[in-house]
């Protein structure tokens, strides 16, 4: 692997579902560290710190993953559980999870009632969330309590970073937005080599899943003029999808996103994106959603207002157990993030 299929692996497979962020909190500190000087704010977000003068750069991404949380254990040793961030109850069943204990972690399984034991119409409707349970393989409330679990503890995603086939497609778990965050690890590094007309602030954000909220208060310390949110973005290259409800392909390049729920970006920081990538010949996909939003919706209304725009990873299956990126696109949007914030100097910013 190199240095960047290293820190992929790294921060797929790192554990950290919302409010529970610690431990990719502790290995995101160490990547950037090297770099810049790293902050944290007050509910966990870590924020580096590269450069000295010019417009204040903000790059954020989240370091949550979606997942679960324990609420409650059966006499029969059965773990209910709910979910942290949005998950399509249909991705779950059968899946396997890692339940982050405090005695060290324990894996399990989600399981419902078994089919052969539904009626013809149970068997037609989706099971629900609610309905469902992880077994760890206990048989009493007292086997779940020695393995050290209890109510209010995380349960992640129990899933493997692996390299397919052609070896320039990678799968693996909660690359919503573990591959944003190694955007900005590279970003990091290449600015570290190279001269910028800005001061960089770097920005995994805590709690983006349940509400954006490390974006507000990471706003607060970093006070930005200008950012740049690096994100996935949903892929419409797979079976289902219409082309007007998704253009997006794996392979196609780097996105913008021109519209999400909660943010309509800068136009002028839009263009300057778009006028960049034709520049550098980098093909560049446009994504337009009204069910979606990202760590910029509170950045850009942040004080009087700050110039945001999203830029995404097409990514596949993501909100599941495994999603797949393709290393050309990462490549190309480290490229053009780069680009875009190697043109972002005092006079550039005024203008936005």
């Amino acid at each position: 692997m190199d240095e960047i299929e290293t820190t992929l692996k790294q921060l797929s497979e790192v554990h950290g579902v919302p409010g529970y962020e610690e431990e990719v909190a502790q290995l995101v500190a160490g990547l950037m560290s090297p770099h810049g000087e790293v902050l944290r704010d007050r509910i966990g977000s870590v924020i580096c710190r590269q450069g000295e003068a010019g417009p204040k750069v903000m790059l954020a991404a989240h370091m949550d993953e979606i997942g679960f949380m324990v609420h409650h254990v059966s006499a029969e040793g059965f773990l209910r559980f709910l979910p942290l961030g949005g998950w399509w109850d249909q991705v779950l069943l059968g899946q396997r999870v890692i339940v982050r204990a405090r005695k060290g972690p324990v894996p399990g399984v989600i399981g419902a009632k078994p089919p052969h034991l539904l009626s013809q119409e149970e068997r037609k409707k989706l099971v629900e969330l609610k309905e469902m349970y992880i077994d760890v393989g206990a048989r009493s409330r007292e086997e779940v309590e020695a393995l050290g679990i209890r109510p209010g503890d995380p349960v992640v995603p129990d899933s493997a970073f692996t390299v397919l086939a052609d070896g320039r497609r990678y799968m693996g778990k909660a690359f919503d937005d573990r591959v944003g965050l190694a955007l900005m690890v590279e970003l990091l590094r290449r600015f570290a080599r190279e001269p910028h007309p800005n001061t960089i602030y770097a920005v995994a954000t805590a709690m983006e899943e349940v509400g954006c909220r490390g974006a507000k208060t990471s706003c607060e310390l970093v006070d930005p003029d200008v950012a740049l949110v690096l994100e996935v973005d949903l892929c419409g290259d797979v079976p289902g999808i219409k082309p007007e409800e998704s253009a997006i392909k794996l392979g196609g390049g780097p996105s913008i996103w021109l519209l999400d729920a909660r943010m309509i970006p800068n136009l002028r920081l839009r263009d300057l994106v778009i006028d960049t990538a034709e520049e550098l010949g980098i093909p560049l996909q446009f994504s337009a959603y009204t069910g979606a939003a990202t760590d910029g919706a509170h950045i850009h209304m942040h004080r009087s207002g700050v110039p945001t725009v999203v830029l995404g990873v097409p990514t596949r299956h993501i909100h599941s157990h495994a999603g797949i990126i393709s290393r050309e696109d990462f490549d190309r949007a480290v490229q053009l993030a780069a680009a875009v914030i190697a043109k972002l100097d005092e006079e550039r910013v005024r203008a936005l």
